[in-house]
């Protein structure tokens, strides 16, 4: 109890001697100083404010002035002074309420302070028992800004490549680079802010205060576009918006092309613009053409030094922007080989083609000493390669079947003022790198091919096989509509018809109630133990693109086992199937590791989908252009899988069942409708068209 007292005493003894004790508050740091959400600016660079702005210091008190259990509080006096026009020093002065020590303090300036005059500021931290020095004084600095109440004015734009329609109303294009000079005549501009159609929007900032700023704009589709702009002053101000219209026509023809369709036995290639090419003896002419990209011939080149065609003239600049396009059939794909370049001193300006690396054959094109390359060359296999050099933005890029594959690369060319080969490129001595294969559509743009572009010209279009509508049967086959093989119908699959309208069940009781069809007025049902229904061999070639659609709908109502509702087989199992899984609740894309007796099966996509009775739209597209299979759902939820090649399929087309240990399993219970076939990959916006029972043709 007397320890107790004696220690209470000591504490009230000791009070007096703490307040004498006090520390004062730190000086606030100029580094800790904002005006509004720009730091402290000293000297002759005054922060510039749109309004009367907001001050903020962070303040320190030390921490050894209280126990553990207290808390360090302080506040903070604010001053602000300026001279006015009379030449009389004006302040301003606030003080806070009292916060943590190491939080931030604020004051808004009052709204009386004048316009275009520069005012100073400082701070100093107060705990009621002592101040610390103000932020200026020693080797501090006061903080100023100018508030600025005056937005500036709205820009003029101009452009040397895109005037205005009432100068000339259609401007030459797509692909063609624009450049607009925006200038305020307002002295404090230091950015604008601009936006083209479909862009966000951007800042261009001056070189310096006042002066104009010029932006490129690369239009990637053609029609009526704007610019919209808003000059912004030191202070963040925004002018009114200035506007300028411009209308983009498409893009233009290549400077140079040779389709490489002359008639068998030419000996040079006719230049549908351009210079003709002359033909070395090593060039066959009225080669086969890739499908569906309306080519009729091709050129093939026998790999020898005999095997080229040259216009023995440059095809165009390449200090400039260009592209360089075409169809190429490798016929063997272990060596360098070039599909066109064209000649400078000691080598090739550029070169399109094949080259062989540590990781294998690969895609290429070279500009200068750079280099960009990707995709994956079959022997035998057609491919559309396009080279891009970009002179705005000095990158390279390359482009394989309509998608750009690599990483682009800066290039800087040099300058190629020799000829145009197909076929093969320049060396030290002489010619190397000669193409085996075929060779097609060949192209030089004098421009940037936009993407869009790139994917028409690599575009192959798909081709119907078949479309079965499943409304009738007769003797047993369901026709193809345009006349083409019919599916014989297995047992236990009929052909269900809508109600014909003779009478309506819901005003005569002795009408019968039809169930409609899953499209149109019929469709195939299956009773899951025997039913199918199968074309008399493959209807798709499974090594190359192709597309299948059908509409479902399964009608167990306790799933107990995969269904299958398309198959195709090849020597000895499906080279794919597609079923629904109820272990998982998914529809499946199911594909073997190997076409061989027994072999595993692999699941490369699936869809999750809880099936009630409910229609569903499938579809399967396999695009040998990418290397990829992917699952569709009514036509917008996908699943996709790498697929390097397909497995050949020699089977015929199965509709509602699979193969199973020599036999037939999987059967499906249900209603399917709508089976097509193309050959060839449709386009993903393609897809939601099949199976609505609409002709559609995705041309």
């Amino acid at each position: 109890m007397v320890a107790g007292c004696v220690v209470a005493l000591l504490a009230t003894a000791a009070g007096p001697a703490q307040a004498l004790d006090n520390l004062p508050p730190k000086q606030p740091l100029v580094q800790d100083l904002r005006t509004e959400n720009s730091p402290c600016a000293t000297g002759d660079d005054p922060t510039y404010v749109s309004q009367p702005p907001r001050l903020s210091a962070v303040l320190y008190d030390p921490e050894e002035d209280n126990q553990p259990v207290e808390a360090n509080l302080v506040k903070g006096e604010f001053e602000a002074w300026w001279t006015d026009g009379a030449g009389v020093e004006q302040r301003r002065t606030h003080t806070t309420l009292v916060s943590l020590s190491g939080t931030p303090r604020y004051w808004t300036v009052p709204d009386d302070i004048p316009a275009n005059t520069v005012v100073s500021w400082h701070v100093r931290a107060d705990d009621d028992e002592a101040t610390s020095s103000w932020s200026d004084e020693g080797d501090g600095s006061a903080c100023s800004f100018v508030y600025d109440d005056v937005s500036p004015e709205k820009p003029t734009i101009s452009s040397p490549e895109y005037p205005e329609p009432e100068d000339v109303f259609w401007v030459d294009g797509v692909g063609v680079y624009g450049h607009f000079t925006m200038d305020s005549p307002s002295e404090d501009v230091v950015s604008y802010r601009y936006e083209f159609p479909g862009s966000p929007p951007r800042t261009a900032p001056v070189e310096q205060p006042g002066g104009p700023a010029t932006i490129s704009y690369l239009p990637l589709t053609s029609g009526p576009k704007w610019l919209r702009v808003r000059a912004v002053d030191r202070s963040g101000r925004w002018s009114a918006e200035s506007e300028y219209e411009f209308n983009v026509q498409s893009g233009r023809a290549p400077v140079a092309r040779w389709r490489l369709d002359d008639p068998a036995g030419s000996r040079s290639a006719t230049a549908e613009t351009g210079t003709a090419a002359r033909a070395g003896t090593g060039v066959t002419f009225g080669g086969p053409a890739p499908s569906g990209t309306g080519a009729t011939a091709t050129v093939g080149l026998d790999g020898s030094g005999h095997g080229f065609l040259t216009t023995d003239a440059p095809a165009t600049d390449i200090r400039k922007s260009f592209a360089v396009s075409g169809w190429a059939r490798p016929a063997e794909t272990g060596r360098n080989m070039t599909v066109a370049s064209q000649d400078a001193d000691g080598g090739p300006g550029f070169a399109l083609g094949l080259r062989n690396g540590e990781t294998g054959p690969a895609w290429s094109f070279a500009i200068g000493d750079a280099t960009v390359s990707g995709g994956a060359p079959e022997t035998g296999e057609w491919a559309h390669l396009l080279g891009l050099y970009d002179a705005e933005t000095g990158r390279a890029r390359l482009y394989v079947n309509g998608h750009e594959v690599g990483t682009e690369v800066a290039a800087t060319p040099a300058e190629a003022a020799g000829a145009f080969q197909i076929g093969r490129a320049r060396g030290a001595v002489g010619y190397r790198d000669r193409w085996h294969g075929d060779i097609g559509d060949v192209r030089v743009h004098d421009r940037v091919v936009v993407p869009d572009e790139v994917t028409e010209l690599a575009r192959r279009k798909p081709k119907l096989l078949g479309r079965w509508a499943l409304e009738n049967a007769t003797d047993g086959t369901s026709p193809e509509q345009s006349g083409g093989a019919p599916l014989r119908l297995g047992a236990g699959a009929s052909i269900h018809r809508g109600s014909d309208d003779s009478c309506i069940p819901e005003l005569d009781p002795d009408c019968p109630y039809v169930p409609p069809a899953l499209v149109g007025n019929g469709h195939l049902a299956l009773d899951g133990e025997t039913g199918y229904a199968a074309a008399d061999g493959p209807v798709v070639d499974t090594t190359e693109s192709f597309t299948l659609g059908v509409v479902v709908r399964l009608t167990d109502s306790a799933l107990d086992r995969p269904m299958t509702v398309l198959s195709q087989a090849g020597e000895h199992t499906d080279v794919f199937k597609v079923r629904y899984d109820p272990s998982t609740h998914s529809w499946q894309l199911v594909m073997p590791e190997k076409d061989e007796a027994g072999a595993p099966e692999k699941v490369v996509a699936q869809i999750k989908s809880a099936e009630g009775g409910q229609k569903r739209r499938l579809a399967v597209v396999q695009d040998d252009g990418t290397d990829t299979i992917t699952l569709f759902l009514d036509g917008s939820v996908k699943a996709t899988a790498s697929l390097p090649r397909g497995l050949r399929s020699t089977g015929a087309l199965q509709i509602g069942r699979a193969g199973a240990g020599g036999g037939w399993g999987e059967y499906f219970h249900g209603d399917v409708d709508e089976v097509q076939a193309y050959s060839g990959a449709l386009r993903e916006r393609d897809v939601p068209f099949l199976g609505t029972g609409v002709d559609y043709c995705p041309c």
